[in-house]
């Protein structure tokens, strides 16, 4: 006997949500690779004073609509970190 097949939910609304999710996970990753990248100049005093401040704004600007967009589609920050299985989650635990 074999297993029943499971069927794919291909319900527009769950699609587009699904999309969004996984966008919205890739940049979310970016923005915290981007974070981190930033927070190791400023620590080895790479930047100016108005670079530091203009990496600062965008990264609170991208933090911002990252919010929105996950309260527009009912998403957590939790729900944009994938499981990767024996790799552990995608991004790091806050």
């Amino acid at each position: 006997m074999t297993a029943p097949r499971k069927r794919l939910d291909l319900e527009p609304d769950t699609v587009e949500r699904d999309l969004v999710k996984l966008v919205l996970t890739v940049v979310e990753l970016l923005r915290q690779l981007m974070e981190r990248q930033a927070l190791r100049r400023f620590d080895e005093g790479d930047l100016s004073e108005e670079q530091e401040e203009r990496i600062g704004l965008t990264l609170m600007l991208l933090d911002d609509r990252m919010t929105e967009l996950r309260e527009r589609y009912g998403l957590r920050p939790e729900d944009l970190n994938l499981d990767l299985g024996p790799l552990g989650p995608l991004l790091p635990r806050e």
